[in-house]
């Protein structure tokens, strides 16, 4: 089966609200992560729903996308993220947080959106940036 119709059936089960939707995503996601296609990437990070009745199947697309190359899954996240922010804004958060978790990926997540704020400026860039400059500073206040 090609991407295009494995991303059409996490789409169109991604609200999760009967079992056959729940089985159908789960094994599609499987089958994905068999065979990842980091192109796909920012589509992938789209695939999230705030509306989503079952948030724990949801995580399994969570630590999907996280397995690919931090810098790309990265940039696929900020790529998106406007779009996201409508759809899923509380899974938006949930990336967001995570990254900040991570000392490594949270200085690729400042870089990379200092660089998305100077080449396509948006006020969500911009945001996301002070949070990990308040997220840094607190670090460092607690370690001195």
């Amino acid at each position: 089966m090609n991407q295009n119709n494995l991303l059409e059936i996490l789409k169109n089960n991604r609200l999760m609200q009967t079992e056959a939707q729940i089985t159908n995503f789960e094994n599609t996601l499987i089958y994905i992560a068999e065979n990842p296609n980091e192109n796909d990437l920012s589509a992938y990070h789209l695939i999230l729903d705030d509306q989503c009745q079952q948030p724990e199947v949801m995580f399994s697309l969570i630590h999907f996308l996280e397995s690919f190359d931090m810098e790309k899954q990265i940039t696929a996240f900020i790529e998106v993220v406007p779009q996201l922010m409508i759809t899923a804004p509380e899974w938006t958060r949930i990336i967001h947080n995570r990254i900040l978790n991570d000392e490594l990926a949270c200085q690729v997540y400042q870089n990379l959106l200092h660089s998305a704020n100077l080449n396509t400026p948006h006020f969500l860039y911009h945001l996301l940036e002070e949070s990990i400059i308040n997220k840094l500073q607190v670090r460092e206040s607690v370690l001195t």
